[in-house]
């Protein structure tokens, strides 16, 4: 039979109110009663039920993480990051994959079945109004990887996808090539369109430079590869700044599958800099984005959160920059 709160408040010979009091947080009870508590407790094998302490705290401690690039490799990364700081705050989350759903009144009436104390939307290419509708609804929201503003109505944290569009730019007029092209992702994502904006809007400072954008029909190695198998067939550009790392990957699989070679032949730079993109078969050149200090601000955020849901909605952003490896030619000296 499991140890219950009764069988701790009658080994330490107190009331079942001392023993929650004393496994609930923020709650009155002396140091003698704890240690009282606790030893008994200790004695019995005895564990906290999380769910019966939420019925008097009113809180769940669960944190809705909600994302909809399960496919993307970089997103393994993002969770594991992700469930290890919240459970490090005593925080549990709930992963929700939202790779079908189009209506965020959906996901906020189904994050509500579930308590959830706040929500972090992992995605740079659910619309914002995801993030938005779990504001309006009341429960503490925070966008990771979502589209930097002066002026949020959530608190996003992220990257200035613009900056990092005109970085990939600057990066291949240095090496010299003269015929240029983006290949983003879905061309609905946020994240395609600042990083397209931003590599076009450098470009139209180099007339002498060809530049052209074209766009996948996902974040995906498939994706990406059969995109670069279409434009390997007609008129090639030298470089490609590729949406991300996985179109980068699928980019360089379809550039070798036609007898070509990277970056003899055709150069590629990618973003975010994955772990796959440290190996050595792949050996990517690409954008390093900062994920840990995404994550970590995000969760600082939501938790203070909870404590302050009226928190006005911040915009944290932080820098990236380029990772040398092999798929692309030397700068021009």
């Amino acid at each position: 039979m499991a140890v219950t709160l009764k069988d701790v408040a009658e080994r330490a010979q107190v009331s079942r109110s001392a023993v929650s009091r004393t496994f609930t947080d923020g709650a009155s009870v002396s140091e003698k009663m704890r240690r009282k508590v606790e030893k008994a407790a200790q004695e019995l094998g005895y564990s906290p039920n999380a769910l019966a302490s939420s019925l008097t705290t009113g809180r769940t401690k669960l944190i809705g993480l909600v994302s909809n690039n399960f496919h993307n490799p970089i997103f393994l990364e993002v969770f594991d990051r992700f469930t290890r700081r919240l459970q490090d705050r005593g925080l549990r989350p709930l992963l929700v994959n939202l790779s079908d759903e189009t209506d965020p009144e959906n996901s906020v009436r189904m994050l509500r079945q579930y308590s959830v104390d706040g929500v972090v939307v992992a995605s740079s290419t659910l619309p914002p109004g995801f993030a938005k509708a779990f504001r309006d609804a009341g429960v503490p929201v925070v966008h990771s990887f979502g589209r930097s503003s002066s002026t949020p109505q959530v608190h996003v944290v992220g990257i200035d996808n613009v900056e990092c569009g005109r970085m990939a730019a600057r990066t291949l007029i240095a090496r010299g090539y003269n015929k240029v092209a983006f290949m983003g992702g879905p061309q609905t994502a946020t994240s395609t369109q600042d990083r397209c904006k931003g590599f076009t809007s450098e470009m139209e400072a180099h007339p002498e430079i060809t530049a052209t954008h074209s766009f996948a029909e996902d974040y995906s190695f498939e994706a990406g590869r059969r995109e670069m198998l279409r434009l390997l067939q007609d008129d090639p550009a030298e470089a490609y700044f590729c949406g991300d790392d996985v179109l980068s990957i699928g980019a360089l699989s379809a550039i070798r599958e036609q007898g070509l070679q990277v970056p003899q032949d055709v150069g590629v730079i990618g973003l975010n800099d994955m772990e796959m993109a440290r190996w050595e078969n792949i050996d990517l050149t690409t954008i390093h984005q900062p994920i840990e200090q995404i994550v970590n601000s995000s969760i600082e955020l939501v938790a203070a959160m909870l404590d302050e849901p009226d928190r006005y909605p911040e915009a944290r952003i932080f820098p990236c920059h380029v990772v040398e490896r092999g798929t692309l030619r030397p700068q021009k000296t």
